[in-house]
């Protein structure tokens, strides 16, 4: 937010012989709302600062993900695919966390373990028989530019692995969401939320400092969040 580098000083706040004044011949009410909005303009500034490069690729990547379906799609393109079978170490893993840390190990494969599904052995109909299905271990590892997943049957000597290496537009997004990413990241990331509240507030604060209309400013805010939630009802 631009703001101008002199203050406008009512008139009707000037001294009127009722007020003491400063060294400088201001009031005290009068200096002390000027140093106010002079702190508030620099605190503002530099929340600005920081939040650019982060609020560019936040905005590029929150854009393609508010386009990612509808009417309006814009497609950040199709990932490749790969797909093997890996021969297990003997003994087999024991669990599926210790099977997505040995895939992380031994294929170099690259993200955090995401969702695991453990799917218990029972009995399927086969015709005008039953049979007995092994125990299924599903395992998928994630991180923004690539997802991988396997699939086990609990006694078999072998796992099918698929990976999928995103373009770069999808791992723009996959950023965004924090996908498969560090606490570090996150944290940054959480600066950044912060640091778009704070620049908002003060943003709010000097407009209600430097402009008298305040009622219109107040209808202003309040109506851009009815029409926001209103929008996003719809």
């Amino acid at each position: 937010m631009n703001t101008p580098e002199t203050v406008a000083i009512d008139p009707a706040t000037r001294g009127n012989g009722q007020h003491k004044n400063t060294g400088n011949g201001a009031p005290p009410m009068t200096s002390r709302r000027i140093t106010f909005i002079k702190w508030l303009r620099k605190v503002h500034s530099w929340i600005g600062l920081w939040g650019a490069a982060l609020g560019l690729l936040m905005g590029t990547s929150g854009f393609l993900l508010n386009h990612r379906g509808g009417p309006l799609r814009v497609p950040t393109g199709e990932p490749q695919v790969e797909s093997l079978q890996v021969q297990l170490p003997k003994p087999a893993p024991e669990s599926p966390r210790d099977l997505a840390q040995w895939l992380k190990q031994d294929l170099k494969v690259q993200g955090k373990p995401g969702r695991v599904q453990k799917e218990p052995s029972h009995p399927v109909a086969w015709g005008d028989r039953k049979a007995m299905q092994p125990e299924r271990w599903q395992v998928s590892l994630a991180s923004p530019g690539e997802n991988t997943s396997a699939e086990y049957w609990v006694g078999n000597d072998y796992v099918s692995v698929k990976r999928s290496a995103n373009t770069f537009l999808a791992t723009l997004t996959n950023l965004h969401k924090g996908v498969g990413l560090s606490v570090g990241w996150v944290l940054l990331i959480d600066t950044f939320a912060g640091g778009v509240i704070l620049l908002s507030l003060t943003g709010v604060l000097l407009w209600t400092q430097l402009n008298r209309r305040r009622t219109v400013g107040a209808v202003l805010v309040l109506g851009s969040i009815v029409a926001a939630m209103v929008a996003g009802l719809i």
